[in-house]
């Protein structure tokens, strides 16, 4: 017996006048071609004609997916999905220092990903060098017990389907930033020519923020999301207010987005991402041309050999994303934080920052950019740890940013439990433990105690 699976688009009527999508696919045991491939034509004469000429057949439907109007919108028809391209676009277009070094860093994004492969195969050629200074005896043993050779050869076949992945990341970059393979080949060129390698470690990085923000696997370390949802349900004004005024939320250094696609699906919000890694930038303008869910597969764990209580689990594969992605529901906003909103005073209800604050160059001009772009009565919700990078201006400890921020005009309000404990007594700063960038099957925790707080502008 025939199985049928469709997809329809509705209304039905319109769909026969115009059909969006329409691809059915029998399958059957039978041989016959009357069961294998079916796909109706768009127009209203080819359905009437298929329809017509159609002989009976019994078929149990085992899914129909239907898809509403807003399901075919991609992130570029909304209006401000549209402005904030054309502005992107225009910026990257521009000759001056600034645009220059906008499309450099991109170049050099679309560098890494497109030498996936090729990187991380030269560090397997480095490891399988290590491995010939084994002595003979001790590599029969090796072989005999765990077969050591096969382990490197299937990560070497590993390493060249995340390539695969990496190359499709790359080719929906060059069509979103409309930039040709010549220029991005000429820029290769170049920067090899100058001994400029692609950067390995970014490109994977990039690559496990789908895992910490799309997977299943990285729910563990999303269970900070609690606290800032929470906190948003208290300060927020009910669901029908919000509905007919949506309350607009900026996240900066929001990397792959998932935290702003949560806020979303509690309705009532109009929310802004912000995110100055083009790595990362490059990364989720794949997401949102692909954005089914379980629609990728990669093997995120293969190059790091440490910490893994089985060779099972350093090969294992993720699928990505665990959810649709609403690709018009939220719009990012790419570039510097400090300046990409200059025109965005006293325009937000709320700015959320979730693992963000510590990766200034200069704390104070992130803590003045909060300031300004919210509304006054807005709030800011923190939740993440104090782990500066390299180089920052400057260090405070937690009791001196909350010194600071209340001196720049922020009243620190309560949080609820779900925020954790009292950091220390007499503020209202509250901890939890997290995680960050780690394997939930590793044999090692990458965590922190995150400190949240909630902050009204007065």
């Amino acid at each position: 017996m025939p199985v049928l699976s469709c997809i329809f688009c509705l209304p039905y009527n319109s769909m026969r006048v115009f059909l969006l999508i329409l691809w059915c696919w029998v399958c059957s045991s039978s041989s016959s071609s009357t069961y294998k491939n079916l796909a109706l034509a768009s127009s209203h004469n080819s359905v009437d004609s298929f329809l017509s000429d159609a002989k009976p057949v019994t078929v149990v439907v085992t899914r129909i997916t239907v898809l509403t109007a807003q399901d075919l919108i991609t992130p570029d028809q909304s209006e401000r999905h549209r402005k904030e391209k054309k502005r992107l676009l225009e910026q990257l277009n521009k000759n001056d220092k600034s645009s220059r070094n906008s499309r450099n860093r991109l170049l050099k994004a679309l560098h890494g990903f497109s030498r996936c492969g090729e990187r991380n195969l030269a560090e397997l050629k480095r490891w399988k060098s290590h491995y010939g200074h084994v002595p003979r005896h001790q590599k029969k043993v090796l072989e005999q017990a765990v077969r050591y050779s096969e382990k490197l050869n299937i990560n070497e076949q590993l390493i060249w389907k995340n390539h695969q992945l990496c190359e499709e990341i790359v080719r929906a970059a060059l069509d979103f930033y409309d930039i040709t393979s010549n220029e991005l080949e000429g820029f290769i060129h170049e920067s090899e020519a100058k001994s400029e390698p692609a950067d390995r470690i970014s490109v994977s990085q990039a690559l496990k923020h789908y895992v910490r923000d799309w997977s299943g696997e990285g729910a563990h370390e999303r269970k900070t999301f609690s606290c800032i949802l929470n906190t948003l349900a208290v300060y927020a004004p009910p669901l029908e207010q919000r509905i007919s005024n949506p309350l607009r939320v900026l996240i900066p250094g929001a990397g792959l987005g998932r935290l702003g696609f949560n806020i979303t699906a509690l309705d009532g919000y109009e929310v802004t991402t912000n995110e100055w890694s083009m790595f990362m930038n490059v990364a989720y303008r794949f997401l949102e041309s692909r954005p089914n869910a379980g629609q990728h597969v990669f093997y995120p764990f293969i190059d790091s050999w440490s910490h893994h209580a089985t060779t099972a689990d350093l090969q294992r594969n993720v699928t990505f994303p665990d959810q649709r992605l609403d690709t018009s529901s939220v719009l990012l906003v790419e570039g510097d934080f400090t300046t990409a909103f200059q025109g965005s005073r006293d325009s937000f209800d709320f700015i959320v920052t979730h693992f963000f604050i510590d990766t200034a160059r200069n704390l104070m001009s992130y803590l003045e950019t909060i300031h300004t772009t919210l509304r006054k009565g807005g709030y800011w919700i923190n939740s993440g740890p104090l782990l500066y990078g390299s180089g920052p201006w400057v260090q405070l400890s937690l009791d001196e940013i909350i010194a600071v921020s209340e001196h720049l005009g922020f009243e620190f309000l309560e949080m609820g439990p779900t925020c954790g404990e009292s950091t220390f007594p007499g503020k209202k700063v509250r901890w939890i433990a997290g995680i960050y960038g780690s394997n939930e099957r590793a044999l090692n925790i990458n965590g922190y105690r995150v400190q949240s707080w909630v902050a009204r502008k007065k």
